[in-house]
């Protein structure tokens, strides 16, 4: 049972580490709803953009006088400016939230191909924050399948957020997006840590190769000691 609890509590720091956790879900909602609050009150795209693009700025200083990583500090940075940059030259508010949605779009298919493939984008994740790096493609056959699950349900939803929003990212427009993407930020993310926190913990221990390394690097290190002292010349 304690095994249990301690695997479990395992899974879930893991996902915080992997994906940012609340603040990142957090730090990735608010440029998106800055941007499209802005634009609703002003129809200014300039404004609106570097209001995001600001914000997103300020978030980042924050992580990083934390010390935080730099991946969580500076990811949000350059996505918004991509936005901002797309919605300013073309004139098209819309535009704004594009790169966000090319992403995902490329995330979900990248989650169900690699699955496909034998090779589950989520295990490549996780992996490494478990310490197992990829010892579950041939060591853990019951891990890989559970990634495997796992990376379906990622793929599943982020498709299925694409098919949602594209279409009104053509056929819609741009205040209607915006708060669209904002209620699908932070929800399905939720659903699709849950789904895969509940696939993990039942699916076998991680093999922590990190420590077989170790350990083994520390057996070598003994024998080259014990060898020596046999050859040293008596005192």
């Amino acid at each position: 049972m304690a095994e249990q609890v301690a695997d479990e509590a395992a899974t879930k720091a893991a996902f915080f580490e992997a994906f940012g956790g609340v603040r990142g879900m957090v730090e990735t909602t608010v440029p998106g709803l800055v941007f499209v609050l802005s634009f609703t009150i002003n129809r200014n795209i300039n404004v609106s953009a570097i209001a995001a693009l600001s914000i997103s700025a300020v978030l980042a200083v924050a992580r990083l006088a934390r010390r935080d990583t730099l991946k969580h500090a500076l990811g949000g940075v350059f996505g918004v400016a991509f936005g901002a940059a797309f919605a300013m030259m073309s004139g098209d508010a819309k535009n704004f939230y594009l790169p966000g949605m090319l992403y995902t779009l490329v995330l979900g298919v990248a989650y169900v191909v690699t699955s496909l493939a034998g090779v589950p984008l989520l295990g490549v994740i996780l992996g490494p924050v478990f310490r197992e790096n990829l010892s579950w493609r041939t060591r853990n056959p019951g891990r890989k399948r559970a990634y495997t699950r796992a990376s379906y349900v990622w793929g599943g939803i982020l498709l299925a957020k694409s098919a949602i929003t594209f279409p009104i990212y053509f056929w819609g427009d741009a205040t209607q997006l915006g708060w669209l993407r904002v209620a699908l930020g932070i929800p399905p993310f939720l659903v699709a840590v849950y789904c895969t926190w509940i696939i993990l913990v039942k699916a076998p221990a991680p093999i922590d190769v990190i420590a077989e390394w170790e350990a083994e690097e520390a057996a070598a290190e003994a024998a080259e000691a014990a060898e020596a002292a046999k050859a040293a010349p008596p005192r």
